[in-house]
């Protein structure tokens, strides 16, 4: 089994997204300790974002965006994409920025996301290209947004699961650390919260995936 872990936070391996997405790793590894870990690092400016070959590739409308340029962002867009389609499952570690995903997440959805190579588009809508695998993302807020009076809107988890379900990864699962803002009181427990959340999906002995039949 391979694992994708991608990382975006700004502070690196000492934010709480990267501390959550380690323990999902760890509950993986339990379940296949010869599991293979490629990390990707998107933070702190680690990939551009898509530049004018990318673009012109794809406003090729007779070639193949790879076929038409291996220059720039579009070399690197198909790095992104094959580290992508030789996973098996991939971990997310994002924080929440102003109700979404974080602009370094985005680039790196901008390059994977991609007309006629991870989706084509018909008459009839858009046709993902990639097959389904689990996918979990680790998410971490100063503030709650996920319980029945949360203090702050959540356009992260729709838009991920709109986006990434675009290419074919349906499978997604998200678990949160929230309140985590600095000087809040509310942290220990939010963590707590966590930690319980993941005993109890992991330790139910079913499949990571409903899908199970797509992972190679």
């Amino acid at each position: 089994m391979k694992i994708l872990h991608i990382t975006c936070s700004p502070r690196g391996q000492i934010s709480e997204s990267y501390r959550l997405s380690q323990q999902i790793i760890g509950h993986l590894r339990k379940r296949d300790p010869a599991a293979r870990l490629v990390s990707r690092v998107i933070g702190g400016g680690a990939i551009p974002h898509i530049d004018e070959s990318y673009a012109s590739a794809l406003g090729a409308a007779q070639q193949s965006p790879a076929e038409t340029s291996r220059e720039g962002s579009m070399s690197l867009s198909e790095q992104l994409i094959r580290e992508l389609e030789d996973s098996d499952i991939v971990v997310i570690a994002t924080p929440m920025h102003n109700f979404t995903v974080p602009s370094t997440l985005k680039a790196w959805i901008d390059h994977v996301v991609r007309v006629r190579r991870t989706f084509t588009v018909t008459t009839s809508g858009k046709v993902a290209g990639l097959r389904d695998r689990p996918v979990f993302v680790a998410v971490s807020s100063g503030s709650r947004y996920s319980d029945e009076h949360p203090r702050q809107s959540d356009f992260l988890t729709p838009y991920l699961k709109a986006v990434l379900g675009t290419i074919g990864l349906r499978d997604v699962t998200f678990f949160s650390v929230e309140g985590v803002a600095p000087g809040s009181d509310e942290a220990v427990r939010a963590r707590a919260r966590t930690d319980r959340a993941l005993q109890d999906h992991f330790s139910s002995g079913s499949p990571l995936s409903l899908r199970t039949e797509v992972c190679v």
